[in-house]
């Protein structure tokens, strides 16, 4: 890649708006599941699956179902996008119920 393409790229991702709203990882040989929120949802599973891959996930349950069954066993899912007029109420918040929402209707435990 050339340098001005290397330059029009790195612009083009940095005027992107990302998706804001929630997600679940989701550990398909336990059936187990994590919901979470994310500020950017293309983003969240790269990020995830990096910390996962280095054993250094926050959340203990999560981390131990990935050494037991592997990466190949899991899958980060977005499960709801959430519109600018949503989170006008206040981001935090929101992201924050209808992550418990979530969790309570999956089930899952929160990350």
């Amino acid at each position: 890649m050339r340098q001005d393409e290397r330059k029009a790229a790195t612009a083009a991702y940095k005027e992107r708006k990302a998706a804001i709203g929630i997600y679940r990882v989701r550990c398909v040989a336990s059936g187990e599941a994590w919901v979470g929120s994310a500020l950017d949802l293309g983003a969240i599973g790269n990020r995830i699956m990096f910390m996962l891959r280095q054993g250094s996930h926050r959340h203990a349950g999560l981390q131990t179902a990935w050494h037991q069954h592997g990466e190949a066993g899991f899958v980060v899912e977005e499960v709801e996008r959430l519109d600018d007029d949503t989170l006008a109420a206040g981001r935090d918040r929101v992201l924050k119920a209808r992550r418990d929402h979530w969790c309570a209707m999956i089930p899952a435990a929160p990350l």
